[in-house]
């Protein structure tokens, strides 16, 4: 067994994510409870977060590994998220009168692939890990590099993209321009669900293309009723103020890691992350010390 393979312990005995085999069985609720004590830690700014990330790699714990359990978390989130909107669109369908008052409310079929959105960070990188695991218990999906490069910018993020080139039920798509992410969003409407893994921590002023265009696309599809998932944090909203640029991506949930993040306690962080889930990923706790 590698160092990169080797589980890492958790506190009181917790799972980790990518070493949880029950972990795509639980519901959002169930995932919460499980991650209760990464959620009931003190929050944390990103640059902390970048610097507490950094120790835990002094310390041995792989960046790659990181990565895994981060886009493990996502995946096991991502399904309890479709299964809750089939849930509701299936109430809404059977409540005739409710479907009268308010015709096409709810009813989000999602027959079509879960498009996840990378950028070509690390962010990406936990995204590109929700796609293989995803594909893993049989959904399909559209993984979409949306940067000018032909590849990730980070080893991590690199080898991640790599790997599902073999992956069934991968479709893997590079989208450098706004030619490309309008071609994602003809039928849209259709998509199980789109995760937003555009950008993370380091994100600072006025979005560029083509990053800006597939944000636009996430609200276009959360307007057509399709669940819309934020790795970290929605794209454009800063995980230190919850300062808001414009445009920003507005997810129905937002995973974040290890702790939680002053900006998404903020009013404006709120508004945009909707339910926000805490997952641990492997980072020590000497790691956390100044």
């Amino acid at each position: 067994m590698t160092t990169q393979d080797r589980p890492t312990r958790a506190p009181r005995d917790q799972r980790l994510p990518a070493d949880d085999p029950t972990i795509f069985e639980r519901d959002l609720a169930g995932l919460a409870s499980c991650w209760t004590d990464a959620m009931e830690r003190a929050p944390i700014t990103a640059a902390e977060m970048t610097g507490t990330d950094a120790k835990a790699q002094r310390l041995g714990m792989t960046g790659a590994r990181l990565m895994e359990h981060a886009g493990t978390a996502v995946a096991a989130t991502a399904r309890a998220l479709i299964a809750a909107a089939a849930a509701a669109s299936e109430a809404a369908r059977s409540d005739s009168s409710a479907q009268a008052a308010q015709p096409g409310a709810a009813d989000h079929r999602g027959t079509g692939p879960v498009l996840v959105l990378c950028g070509p960070g690390n962010n990406g990188g936990d995204g590109l890990v929700a796609a293989r695991r995803l594909a893993a218990h049989g959904i399909r999906v559209a993984a979409v590099l949306v940067s000018a490069s032909s590849r990730p910018a980070t080893p991590d993020a690199a080898r991640n993209w790599d790997r599902l080139g073999a992956a069934p039920l991968v479709e893997r798509i590079h989208a450098p321009a706004a030619r490309e992410i309008a071609t994602l969003g003809q039928g849209i409407e259709r998509a199980a669900l789109v995760i937003d893994a555009l950008l993370g921590t380091g994100v600072r002023g006025a979005l560029r293309e083509p990053i800006r265009n597939a944000v636009e696309l996430c609200n276009r599809a959360r307007a057509a009723g399709v669940p819309v998932l934020a790795v970290d944090t929605p794209t454009a909203c800063d995980l230190t103020s919850g300062e808001l640029s414009d445009p920003v991506v507005r997810a129905d949930v937002t995973v974040t890691f290890h702790r939680p993040k002053t900006g998404l306690l903020t009013r404006r962080g709120r508004s945009v992350a909707g339910r926000v889930l805490v997952a641990p990923i492997g980072i020590p706790a000497e790691a956390d010390r100044a």
